[in-house]
Formats: C-alpha cells, sequence, structure tokens
C-alpha cells in the first residue's frame, strides 16, 4: 500500500468505526451506566472480537483472492452491493432504533468479555470484512494474506482508540446525547452516505 492508499484506508475506516451499530451503542451503553472504565473495557472486549473475524477473513478470503480471478470478480460485486445496503439503511433507519439500556453492576472482566463476545457471534462482521478490506489490496500485492491481517488488525486497534474514549465520555455526555436525537442521525446519514460511495467505489475496482 502506498501512502495516499493508507490515508484512504484509515480516513474510511474512521467513518465506520463510527456507525451507530451494536458495538457502539454496547460501548456507550456501558459508559453511561456502569462508568468510565467499563465503557474502555467494552471497547477493549470489542477490539478484541474483532482479531477474530480477521484471522478469519485473512486466511479463507486472502487465499482464494490469490488464486481465482473469477472469486474476485464475483466478491467485488457482491461486497459493492453489500455495502450500498448497509449505507442505504443507515439514512433510513429511524434514530429511535438506538436506545441505552440500563444494567445491573458487574465487573470489568465481565464487561470485557461481554463485548468481545457481542463482536465474535456477529457474523455480519465478517461479511462486512469481506467487503470491506478487500478494496485496499493492490493487483500486484505480493502477499495479500498479510496484508488482509494487517489491515484487520490495524482496523481493531483503530476501534479502540476511537470507541475507548466514545466509553469513557458517554457518562459524562449521556443526557446530552439522549436529548439530542439530530446527533445520531447526522452521523447516520453521513456514515450512510460514505458506505454508498465505499460500494460504488468497489464495484469499479480490478483485480
Amino acid at each position: 500500500m502506498n501512502e495516499s492508499q493508507v490515508v484512504f484506508f484509515v480516513l474510511t475506516s474512521l467513518f465506520v468505526i463510527l456507525i451507530p451499530g451494536q458495538d457502539l451503542v454496547l460501548v456507550m451503553s456501558r459508559g453511561m451506566t456502569q462508568g468510565a472504565k467499563a465503557g474502555i473495557a467494552t471497547a477493549a472486549g470489542v477490539s478484541t472480537g474483532l482479531l477474530g473475524h480477521t484471522i478469519l477473513t485473512a486466511v479463507g478470503l486472502g487465499s482464494l483472492l490469490m488464486s481465482s480471478e473469477i472469486f474476485f470478480t464475483l466478491l467485488k460485486y457482491v461486497g459493492a452491493v453489500y455495502l450500498s445496503y448497509l449505507g442505504l439503511k443507515l439514512i433510513i433507519t429511524p434514530v429511535q432504533k438506538f436506545k441505552f439500556k440500563t444494567a445491573n453492576s458487574i465487573s470489568l472482566g465481565k464487561t470485557f468479555i461481554t463485548g468481545a463476545l457481542s463482536n465474535i457471534s456477529n457474523p455480519k462482521i465478517t461479511i462486512f470484512y469481506f467487503a470491506f478490506l478487500p478494496q485496499f489490496i493492490s493487483e500486484d500485492a505480493g502477499n495479500p494474506v498479510l496484508l488482509l491481517m494487517i489491515l484487520g488488525f490495524s482496523f481493531a486497534a483503530l476501534t479502540f482508540l476511537v470507541k475507548a474514549p466514545i466509553g469513557y465520555f458517554s457518562g459524562i455526555a449521556s443526557l446530552w446525547i439522549q436529548s439530542r436525537p439530530i446527533v445520531i442521525k447526522l452521523i447516520n446519514r453521513i456514515s450512510g452516505a460514505v458506505l454508498i460511495g465505499l460500494g460504488v467505489k468497489l464495484a469499479f475496482e480490478q483485480q
């Protein structure tokens, strides 16, 4: 990957990580109901869960990308459709769907495990990795398996760097966030547009 590809990967990853979904809501919920440390522990668990998806994607997807042009083309179009679907869904999903639930006090260890299990048990994340990561693999990549591992681990690290502060500050900002649904609505619209753009870009990628 060249410098421009790295920058593009980081920027698009940040947009994706900020999408209000299961993991982000869990991190914010734990921070709001259990405190700052619980929010950080949950973010660490979520990021750890991403490592499992990374290994599965790199081992299974990398070898296929190396050996099959047909599979590359098929995956490209499936991924483009899936990313566009996610983007459209974010744009039309009502804000009221994203609500925070209270919880009884639990240990930081259990909070970490909850975050990890919530992430690793979600097959949609593996599907998303299959759609998202290949567009950053250039046609002259010598070892796509290794590059997929690096991208996946980098995404997990970025996830923690973004969601840990969110978990920490969600307790402080809990009343402000819940009283201003327009904030979540705006994030949805921007994130949805970015995902649709990624889908279009992926559709025109060459092996």
